[in-house]
């Protein structure tokens, strides 16, 4: 019984201090963007001060607000998702299902596109965009961030279609419905966790995303987390006001992520557990 609970004691502890080091950044990055800018320079740190509300309307209201960034990159995440779960879902489903030549070096390429790094592809990118005048616009982008969530969303969506057991296609196949109404009314509803997670993942991917963006868009599309950059100078960075961006940026992601937490864990575990099952 003593060491049951002892166990039990430091796992807690190990718990607490895990989540402590996650939690701290933003928990730091909470406070200093309530504190005034001579106190984020004070040494040592201040901890008890008056909040300053202020910096929170001067991002949002300010000479350099952050609404038109929210407002790109909400455009630009919200697009890339919905056109890569248009060609993920059939996609996927066709890798879980079909047959057909080339089935496995094209599995392997979609793969292996996740392998590349992206600094890599940014001046291939650049050259192509700027061939065809889509840099610094919203279609440039959602194509480029289309190119890297489609095959994890392929490869993501996969597991789900493989975990639909067959027999029901059949049935409905037995029943003269075509693949595509198959697909549309007996498959999709029975993998709606999976298409939950797969579009959580990617939302989260392309608003975070700053490599590209910083790179490929401009004054006209400016993502948050390029514009947040404005607060940073040669001469002062304004870190109150950065950190308050920074909050503001991870409200939708921290929204999300706690409404969708069951989905974004099942989807994190999907493959151990196949994996598990089929030893």
């Amino acid at each position: 019984m003593k060491t049951t609970t002892a166990r039990a004691t430091v796992l807690i502890i190990a718990t607490v201090l895990v989540m402590f080091v996650w939690a701290f950044p933003v928990l730091w990055t909470l406070l200093t963007s309530l504190k005034a800018d001579l106190d984020v320079l004070a040494y040592p740190p201040v901890v008890l001060f008056e909040p300053q509300w202020r910096n929170y309307g001067e991002v949002l209201f300010g000479p350099i607000s952050i609404l038109p960034a929210l407002w790109d990159s909400a455009v630009v995440s919200v697009s890339a998702t919905l056109l890569t779960m248009l060609l993920a879902v059939p996609a996927a489903y066709g890798f879980a299902r079909l047959r057909f030549a080339g089935k496995r070096a094209l599995g392997f390429y979609t793969l292996a596109t996740q392998m590349l790094p992206p600094v890599g592809l940014v001046i291939p990118y650049f050259l192509l965009l700027n061939g065809i005048g889509w840099i610094d616009t919203y279609r440039g982008l959602v194509i480029v961030y289309l190119t890297f969530s489609l095959p994890f969303a392929i490869w993501l969506m996969v597991s789900y279609f493989e975990d639909i057991p067959r027999e029901m296609e059949e049935a409905a196949f037995l029943d003269r419905a075509s693949r595509f109404r198959t697909l549309w009314y007996i498959i999709l509803p029975q993998v709606r966790g999976g298409i939950a997670v797969t579009v959580i993942f990617v939302f989260l991917n392309a608003w975070n995303e700053f490599l590209f963006a910083v790179l490929l868009g401009g004054k006209t599309v400016q993502t948050v987390t390029v514009h947040m950059f404005n607060f940073v100078g040669v001469e002062q960075t304004q870190w109150a006001k950065l950190s308050a961006a920074a909050i503001i940026a991870m409200v939708p992601v921290i929204v999300i992520g706690l409404a969708a937490q069951q989905h974004i864990v099942k989807g994190l575990t999907i493959g151990a557990v196949k994996g598990g099952g089929r030893r």
